[in-house]
């Protein structure tokens, strides 16, 4: 069951209240008739369904129905509690809400990261390169509405088992491998969180800011994040996606706000998820988010992959890590966390066949109290591009 770390009077989004519930009430209509949901499926030879990659491809998300079990739900759903709980009271404090030493006050990456509620930090700032260009609406806030909240948790891994476990979901990789190759390595790992009544937005943007203009550039050169929806997502709370857009290039956000007038792009599903549904996100697709005025928690936790040769010699970072050429060996030493993803994931479902992670298959990995120390600030090693 979801949990909230706050409590405060209900809010909407004011004299925008009537057209965002006609925007969210045909956006779902739109989404639910795009053919890009299902269980995940193999054909005949064990490969990832065709049609699942052709949606893909076209749609630039897909949303794999049904893929996590109950146990795995619960156990993810324990440490998403746990680890707000035992973040941070608030931005640089150094003690938790009641009192302790929080989660990651030893570690040099940063590991948490808040928000205004209900506002729009990012939308129209240089941030991020500047992907973010044009401003979301921000509701009024309750009266008792808190300073900040909680909105991500980065380097999530060393926070949670249960994250680390799916990390290592064999069908999940198998399907990275599908997309990117192989020797797909990784990008980032993170939870979401969004909170009823005062979750902040995320202005649209397309998460890429490398190889725009390099004539290889194609639909699927920035990667893709997997979304694994702990309590369910809907069009209040969730992410809402432009179909198609992966294919275009970089795009001109701006304009098309100013052109609509509104932060509601008409194109633009939401994700309606169940809980233990799974989204596939290309990262270059135009997404974004808005405002949780709802009473509806979203928390997700989100797993990114790259094609090897999208950061193989590249200069990337500056978003998610320090700018820095990404070598074989950088590249391999950020990688090892799939294989202790595998190896933990294993001893918690023994009889799961695990998934052979290739590049690294011959380095024998295990998941103890030494591991858990060498993936401590992992993420000051995230692929950003």
């Amino acid at each position: 069951m979801a949990f909230s770390m706050y409590s405060v009077a209900a809010t909407d989004y004011g004299d925008h209240s009537e057209a965002m519930a006609a925007y969210q009430a045909d956006g779902t209509a739109r989404a639910l008739t795009l053919r890009n949901r299902g269980p995940l499926r193999y054909d005949s030879a064990g490969n990832i369904h065709p049609d699942i990659l052709a949606a893909y491809d076209a749609y630039g998300f897909y949303v794999l129905t049904g893929l996590l079990r109950q146990d795995e739900l619960d156990d993810l759903a324990r440490d998403v509690q746990t680890v707000w709980e035992r973040a941070p009271a608030g931005p640089g404090a150094k003690v938790d809400s009641q009192g302790r030493p929080p989660l990651g006050l030893d570690c040099r990456a940063r590991s948490f990261s808040w928000v205004r509620p209900l506002s729009d930090p990012l939308g129209g700032t240089d941030h991020a390169h500047g992907r973010h260009p044009a401003k979301m609406i921000e509701p009024d806030l309750p009266d008792d509405a808190p300073e900040y909240v909680l909105q991500v948790v980065l380097g999530s891994l060393q926070f949670s088992d249960a994250c680390l476990r799916l990390y290592g979901h064999p069908d999940l990789l198998r399907l990275a491998a599908a997309i990117n190759g192989d020797d797909f390595v990784p990008f980032n790992e993170s939870m979401w969180v969004k909170h009823p009544r005062l979750g902040g937005s995320v202005a649209w943007h397309q998460d890429a800011f490398t190889h725009w203009d390099s004539p290889d550039l194609d639909a699927h050169t920035h990667g893709f994040n997997m979304m694994a929806q702990i309590f369910g997502c809907d069009a209040a709370n969730g992410l809402w996606v432009v179909p198609g857009s992966h294919q275009k290039g970089r795009m001109d956000i701006k304009a098309r706000v100013e052109a609509v007038g509104s932060d509601r792009l008409p194109e633009a599903v939401p994700l309606i998820c169940d809980p233990g549904d799974v989204a596939i996100v290309s990262r270059q697709a135009v997404h974004g988010s808005f405002a949780n005025t709802s009473d509806k928690m979203r928390t997700t936790v989100n797993m990114g992959f790259h094609r090897r040769s999208s950061v193989l010699g590249v200069e990337g970072g500056g978003i998610h890590n320090d700018v820095e050429i990404y070598t074989a060996e950088r590249i391999a030493e950020r990688s090892r966390v799939i294989s202790y993803g595998i190896a933990a994931r294993q001893q918690r479902y023994p009889n799961e066949v695990p998934y052979r992670y290739e590049p690294l298959h011959d380095v024998g990995y295990e998941w103890n109290a030494e591991a858990r120390q060498a993936i401590r600030d992992y993420n000051l090693q995230d692929l950003g591009i």
